[in-house]
């Protein structure tokens, strides 16, 4: 069968990996709507033999005939926009937060609950988790299945990607300027975090580490932070699973990664889970895991694989992922591919 598909933020940079896995992986659609604003409209795009006018968000009938609407245009565009696909006929999946906590929508990582999305989601829309999240629970999931996993402490290394394209372009213009002023970092890091603007990051990325990122949520802690906790309650179905998150936001351009410290109901044994992670499909365990060498592949890498040094419950292990694929498009892409083998689409 083929379908028609909507890419809404199709300019962005998880809209070109859309509709660049879009055709790549041959997925099974005859016609294609790109959307993005109206400063965008109007642009012509190449997909697969040929040539696709974007059209404007605000177009009237822009859902009209599309059956599974891919969105990655920011929470108000999916809150504002997205019921108007599933009336026109659409099944959604959404990359933004908007529907993440909605519980009649499903939050699906395709290798750990891709079973969720039986029978046809009630609202006619999935979300997409968070990327850090989508780093971690794999290989949560991977030990809990061996283990039973009861708690865990996270502390993400987040990429400048993670705020988009404009987050990358902010890095990218800080590295030249401070690159030529060794002495001043070594001597005086404030005045040389001065001599670039930051308005992305809540601080100069180049040559630093940022312990915040996102809002303000409770308690001190960010959004973002809220979202490792409560998201990944949801896709692991552990509703009272102990979550201790820290996000950093460092200066990579592409690829989070994960320190994680896993407590479990059962005393862990190394090799067996060595072997489940290893088994756990979209998951590689490599020695020695690092965005950049991860950057541009479809799997996690997990690493560091260590029994902890107090507790034989608990273990440790340093996970990455490109945020740009797994964490955000590749992940939509496999959930319309489920949508589809279900009968679904």
């Amino acid at each position: 069968m083929t379908c028609t598909v909507a890419v809404v933020g199709a300019t962005g940079a998880v809209g070109q990996d859309l509709r660049r896995l879009l055709a790549t992986r041959d997925f099974p659609c005859d016609e294609v709507v790109f959307v993005a604003t109206r400063r965008s409209a109007g642009r012509v795009l190449r997909f697969r033999d040929r040539d696709v006018t974007v059209r404007a968000i605000d177009d009237a009938g822009l859902f009209k005939g599309v059956d599974l609407a891919l969105f990655s245009a920011g929470g108000g565009t999916s809150l504002e926009q997205a019921p108007l696909a599933v009336a026109a006929g659409a099944l959604v999946v959404d990359n933004s937060s908007a529907w993440r906590m909605d519980p009649d929508v499903p939050l699906v990582v395709t290798e750990v609950n891709g079973q969720v999305l039986d029978p046809r989601p009630a609202k006619g829309i999935v979300a997409n988790p968070n990327c850090t999240t989508m780093v971690a629970v794999l290989p949560l999931k991977a030990l809990h299945d061996a283990f039973g996993l009861s708690g865990f402490v996270a502390t993400s290394f987040q990429a400048a990607g993670g705020a988009g394209q404009k987050g990358i372009d902010e890095l990218a213009a800080q590295i030249p300027v401070l690159a030529e002023q060794s002495e001043l970092l070594r001597d005086d890091g404030a005045a040389a975090a001065k001599l670039v603007d930051y308005s992305v990051h809540a601080r100069t990325l180049a040559f630093n580490v940022v312990p915040w990122l996102g809002a303000e949520a409770d308690a001190g802690y960010s959004d973002e932070e809220m979202k490792l906790r409560n998201e990944s309650r949801r896709i692991l179905d552990l509703p009272q699973l102990e979550v201790a998150p820290t996000c950093v936001r460092v200066p990579v351009m592409v690829g989070h990664a994960v320190a994680v410290r896993a407590t479990f109901e059962r005393e862990v044994d190394l090799g067996e889970a060595l072997r489940r992670l290893d088994a756990f499909p979209g998951l590689v365990v490599d020695d020695l895991p690092t965005p950049l060498e991860w950057a541009g592949r479809d799997e996690v890498a997990v690493g560091r694989v260590r029994r902890d040094l107090c507790d034989p419950r608990a273990l440790n292990f340093f996970v990455v992922g490109d945020n740009l694929l797994k964490g955000a498009a590749l992940n939509t892409i496999q959930i319309a591919e489920e949508l589809v083998a279900r009968g679904h689409v």
